[in-house]
């Protein structure tokens, strides 16, 4: 009854706030409408049934790892309705990351958006530009329940822009780097002391790439600007120096310690012979390492069930190596509710997002995928201090939160991301050197930024 009451509290307010103008001021005489006809009525009428009242709202979500995640996200989906039975959620798994996009895009084009979904957190200028999503804010401070300070301020960051919150941390990750400890001790290295600097990961690497393995993989396809910006953030002077401006209006590609990040990279196959060279896939790096064809990998946090569930040898987990200081940007995917739906679906969807981002629920996801429990009293829950008493490993990309940073995300963020990712892909390949590779990112990202710097 308490949880039904609360839902009847936050319909009316929105609905409140939709009439006074605070949110979305264009459907406020069909919201006075619908106002109006839930008033009590003076003429006999049939009872409504508990079924009608129910509010069924739309769940978009991507999996973008290894495992049977779609399976933990419906459960939870489940779990929900039984202790929500006046709300129904349809989840809808939309393939990865890339074509998660394109359907909401489709479906917001079309007037028809989920009602809520995990989206990508670089997607919240693209998602502003097609007036897509509602801020959250009002909801925030009407719902104690909520307790926005216990999420981390790493994942925080890429929710907001100018004070406000568009979305809630959900299925989020570092670059986090897994080693192969038996494949250490075969090359005479400490299985517990895997390198913290460029200097020693080329040491390491070069002799770990012996006997038909390779030293290192580092994924260089569709993610590739995410890997170039955490060696960008390990080389760079200034601790907070990003590749992008606070408010996504500004790429910042071409400097001269980007370059010599990127040839970093480069360096690492064609000079020191470490690691493969050209565009190594991101799906094929995990399944190398699982398989034993590669000693070491830079990959997602959000991979460490899938290889601790089918890698047949004891592995460690660590920070990348820093240069001038350790960095990985935050990935992953946030929760966002949509704007062209009703007052009483973007009600139900808030409810739902508090439920999959509360911390027993947090500790489920993070400890069901390898994904970040992205509050600080997920830790504190039972069931994650047993998962990482036993699985220490799981433990690294939480403490990375200290050197982690926001992702690439500007507006028009397809063809800012594409040029930086085309031209990274071409320097690998050995089409281009690093410099001219970043030169020319750089000036198709200025001119996909023009509109927005006028």
């Amino acid at each position: 009854m308490l949880k039904q009451s609360k839902l009847t509290a936050l319909l009316l307010l929105v609905s409140i706030m939709t009439i006074t103008g605070c949110g979305q001021s264009n459907n406020s005489s069909e919201v006075k409408k619908e106002v109006n006809t839930a008033q009590p009525s003076t003429t006999a009428s049939t009872p409504e049934t508990k079924e009608s009242k129910k509010v069924e709202i739309t769940f978009y979500y991507p999996v973008n790892v290894g495992g049977p995640l779609t399976k933990v996200i419906d459960g939870m989906a489940s779990t929900f309705m039984e202790q929500h039975p006046d709300i129904k959620v349809n989840p809808v798994y939309t393939g990865n990351y890339g074509d998660n996009t394109v359907k909401i895009q489709a479906g917001v084009q079309a007037k028809q958006p989920p009602d809520v979904a995990v989206m990508m957190s670089t997607e919240l200028y693209s998602m502003l530009d097609m007036k897509a999503i509602i801020p959250l804010d009002d909801f925030i401070a009407q719902d104690t329940d909520i307790q926005m300070s216990d999420f981390y301020p790493a994942f925080l960051e890429d929710t907001q822009t100018e004070d406000t919150t568009y979305s809630i941390p959900f299925q989020r990750s570092t670059i986090v780097m897994y080693y192969n400890k038996e494949m250490f001790k075969a090359a005479g290295l400490d299985p517990e002391k895997p390198p913290v600097t460029w200097d020693e990961l080329v040491t390491y690497a070069k002799k770990l790439n012996r006997d038909g393995h390779a030293g290192l993989e580092i994924p260089g396809n569709d993610d590739s600007y995410w890997m170039f910006q955490m060696l960008a953030r390990q080389n760079a002077t200034d601790p907070k120096q990003n590749i992008m401006s606070s408010d996504g209006k500004k790429a910042m590609f071409n400097s001269p310690e980007n370059v010599e990040a990127l040839q970093f990279w480069l360096d690492l196959s064609h000079k020191q012979k470490a690691m493969p060279e050209g565009v190594i896939d991101w799906a094929t790096v995990p399944t190398d390492f699982i398989q034993g064809k590669t000693a070491m990998m830079m990959h997602t946090s959000g991979n460490l069930t899938n290889v601790k569930n089918n890698a047949k040898f004891e592995f460690g987990v660590a920070f990348p190596p820093a240069q001038k200081q350790f960095g990985s940007p935050t990935g992953g995917g946030n929760l966002y509710i949509f704007k062209d739906t009703s007052p009483e679906k973007q009600a139900a969807a808030w409810e739902f997002v508090k439920y999959m981002t509360a911390p027993e629920q947090a500790a489920l996801f993070s400890s069901s995928s390898g994904y970040v429990g992205v509050r600080k009293s997920a830790y504190d829950t039972e069931a994650m201090k047993k998962y990482t008493a036993d699985f220490p490993q799981a433990l690294v990309a939480r403490n990375q939160l200290e050197y982690a940073f926001r992702e690439l995300s500007t507006h028009n963020h397809g063809k800012v991301s594409t040029a930086i990712t085309n031209q990274i892909q071409a320097a690998l390949a050995g089409e281009i050197d690093a410099a001219g590779a970043l030169k020319k990112a750089q000036e198709e990202a200025d001119q996909a930024l023009a509109p927005f710097n006028k």
